[in-house]
Formats: C-alpha cells, sequence, structure tokens
C-alpha cells in the first residue's frame, strides 16, 4: 500500500536542502522506506546533485525528477531560484520508466515506447504522472501516444518541465542521468486509490482571432498569411527582437472548446503557450495545429481566477463526497495569483484551495510546480492544458 510524505525548501545548498526536505517530510515519526522520491527544483538547482543526495538516505529509492520556475507544498508556496520541493513515497505498487529525446515529430512513437515500458514492468496500473519536457512536444499526441497501450480509461495527471520562464532549456533527472529532452512516468498500481483531476485558467479571449494559414504538427509557421512571430508580437505590442521570455507571461492563446466541454471547463476557451519560436519565424505549439485554427490573445481576470479555482476544488470535493486526498500533485502558471507589489502573489490562492482539502488546518501531502504545461482530464477524457492551476487529488478507496 503507497503511502506519501512531502515537504519544501530554499536552501541554497543541494545536500541540505535534501537533508531539510527528508527530515520535515518524515517529522511525523515511525520508519518511513522511502521507495520512490519524486523532486521538483528551480532552475538554480542542480538535479544530478538532489537525486544522488536522496539517494544517499535512501540507496535503493528510485527518483525522478524536474526542473521548474517555483514549487508549491503544504507549507506554501516559493518562487526563488534555489526551490525544492519532495514527495517520498514508501510501497512497491508502482512503475517507473523514462525515454530520451523526445520532441514534436516523435512524441506519439516515444509515449508510446514509455507506455509499454511501464506496463512490462507492473501489472494493475491505474493512473500515470507523466512529466514531459517544456520545448517542443506534441502534448496530445503524447497523450495518444500512452492510451495507445493503456486506453483512454487510464488517467493522466503531471506537467512538463519549465525553466525560469525563458523557454531556453528544460531538464529532467531518472535516478543518476540528467536530461534536457526526456519525459518520464510513474505509473501507480495501488488498488486501494484512485484519482480525480480537474484544471482550471481565468483568462478571457479579447479581440479578433488570429488565423492559422500554414501548419505543420506542432509547427505555425503563418497567421493570417504572414509570419507568425511578427504577426503574435505585433499583437502583443512587442518587437520582433522580443524573446519568449517576454512573450509567455502575457502571450496566452486561446483554442475554442465546444459547447460541452466549455460547460464543464467554466471557460469558452482553452489555452495554449508559446515557448519556443523558430529562426524562420515559426511558433512551436504544444500541440497539433490544422491549418483554420482560430486562436485569440487574452488577458487574465483576477476574479475568475478566483472564482473558477473555488468552483474547481468545491466540485473536486463535492464529487467524493468530502472525503480528504492521502496526497496532492499540483501543476501551476505562474501567471495566476492576484496583481500585487509589480509581481503576481499567489499565496492566497494556494492557501485557498488547500483548505478544501485540509484535514483541520494541515493539508495532505502536496508537490506543485509552476510549469509549462499540466494535464488533467477534461470531458471525460485526458487533455492537455496552459496556464491554469491543475489538480491531481489521490484518495484512498
Amino acid at each position: 500500500m503507497l503511502e506519501f510524505r512531502s515537504a519544501i525548501t530554499r536552501m541554497v545548498n543541494p545536500r541540505l536542502a535534501i537533508d531539510e526536505c527528508i527530515a520535515m517530510a518524515t517529522e511525523e515519526g515511525g520508519s518511513f522506506d522511502c521507495a520512490l522520491a519524486v523532486i521538483h527544483a528551480s532552475i538554480g538547482h542542480d538535479l544530478l546533485d538532489l537525486s544522488l543526495q536522496i539517494r544517499h538516505h535512501f540507496p535503493k529509492a528510485r527518483v525522478v525528477g524536474t526542473s521548474c520556475a517555483g514549487v508549491v507544498g503544504r507549507e506554501g508556496v516559493s518562487e526563488t531560484l534555489k526551490d525544492v520541493a519532495l514527495m517520498l513515497i514508501s510501497g512497491d505498487e508502482f512503475a517507473v520508466a523514462h525515454v530520451e529525446d523526445i520532441y514534436g515529430p516523435n512524441s506519439f512513437e516515444a509515449a508510446r515506447t514509455l507506455a509499454e515500458k511501464l506496463r512490462a514492468q507492473k501489472e494493475g496500473i491505474n493512473m500515470i504522472y507523466l512529466l514531459a519536457p517544456g520545448i517542443d512536444i506534441s502534448n496530445d499526441r503524447v497523450i495518444a501516444g500512452i492510451e495507445s497501450v493503456f486506453g483512454p480509461e487510464i488517467t493522466i495527471f503531471g506537467a512538463t518541465s519549465s525553466d525560469n520562464m525563458r523557454g531556453v532549456r528544460t531538464f529532467q533527472v531518472v535516478d543518476d542521468c540528467k536530461f534536457e529532452h526526456a519525459a518520464y512516468a510513474v505509473g501507480f498500481s495501488d488498488p486501494t486509490l484512485f484519482v480525480d483531476t480537474m484544471a482550471t485558467h481565468g483568462f478571457l479571449a479579447v479581440n479578433q482571432p488570429m488565423v492559422v494559414t500554414r501548419a505543420r504538427d506542432n509547427r505555425i509557421y503563418e497567421l493570417n498569411g504572414i509570419p507568425a512571430w511578427k504577426v503574435y508580437t505585433s499583437r502583443m505590442a512587442l518587437a520582433e527582437t522580443a524573446t519568449t521570455a517576454d512573450s509567455i507571461p502575457i502571450g496566452a492563446l486561446a483554442e475554442k472548446l465546444p459547447p460541452e466541454l466549455a460547460r464543464e471547463y467554466g471557460n469558452p476557451h482553452i489555452l495554449r503557450v508559446v515557448t519556443h519560436v523558430e529562426e524562420c519565424g515559426a511558433l512551436v505549439y504544444p500541440t497539433d495545429c490544422l491549418e483554420g485554427t482560430e486562436l485569440w490573445l487574452t488577458v487574465r481576470d483576477e476574479e475568475l481566477i478566483f472564482s473558477d479555482m473555488d468552483r474547481m476544488v468545491n466540485e473536486m470535493s463535492a464529487r467524493v463526497g468530502g472525503r480528504k486526498p492521502v496526497a496532492v500533485f499540483q501543476a501551476d502558471c505562474l501567471a495566476r495569483g492576484r496583481r500585487l507589489f509589480n509581481r503576481i502573489i499567489k499565496e492566497e490562492l494556494v492557501h485557498k484551495m488547500q483548505h478544501v482539502f485540509s484535514t483541520g488546518d494541515v493539508p495532505p501531502p502536496w508537490l506543485g510546480m509552476y510549469g509549462f504545461g499540466e494535464f488533467a482530464r477534461l470531458g471525460g477524457g485526458n487533455a492537455f492544458h496552459n496556464y491554469t492551476t491543475s489538480l491531481a487529488a489521490i484518495y484512498r478507496k
């Protein structure tokens, strides 16, 4: 039977950061034999150093980890360059697999291989925690590749890696190997557990849409018949010399949802992020994009961000009769929260969502990160999101 413990820290020294996280995570008492450790760490930490320190404490444990732009734990939010969040898991009802060099064009095939590796290790996998690279990957194809092995009934939750929101490079670690473009997955097979997922964003589409007039796979070459980056930056009042570090915070693109999905989502649009642009001016999109697709720029609506988040966590709590989860995995976007003092403050948003899942004033073990994208179900199926808060709450049956 799987058990979960978590902690976060801002410690600069990697050895001390892991030591502190493990001490806080296991302070509840009793022996805790960690079999799997999941790391989220800001770009200022070397993931390999962190992984090796975990294996110093737990030599037989598997370790997976990713870079991000800040972390969330039961202790709150941290957004420095030296953040570490850690989830420790005991038990043996899981499998770990990874694939290297996964990109947009080979996303389906690589994800299928990833899923086959999981299935070969363990029977009864009923949920998959997925962490993919955040730059140049077609995430709808990743979902399709996994579902080609496990079927659409498997629940996929997780995120895509990020850096410090500049879209330069992201990192992953599996045991004692570090990568820049790998995906890893953890398949959970504990029959006493089930997972519930949901995502929400709170942005509004504005002005007239741009039409994709030339695209291939997850590359958008032209919008309105003009090189895509030129149109995109012009709409945001940015110079063509701008970088993705300039566009990511303000450049959420919206695709229109069918009415039935819009009602469930609480918004008529699903959002997409552009984390990379090619020299020719093509936008590297996070999913495949068909010619003829209409794309709107968006603005964040603070009131809607908070009201939709309340709706999401209350719906999730109601679906399970108010019971409390044994662990929560959160994937989030830095553009969410309340804008104060020339920055977006996220503590209030996190506190409000954690309160619903807490027992007394104590949240369950909680692992969250600010990344480039999020996986959560929508319309009864697995889906990829951007600029959302996405929660995966794991419950004991």
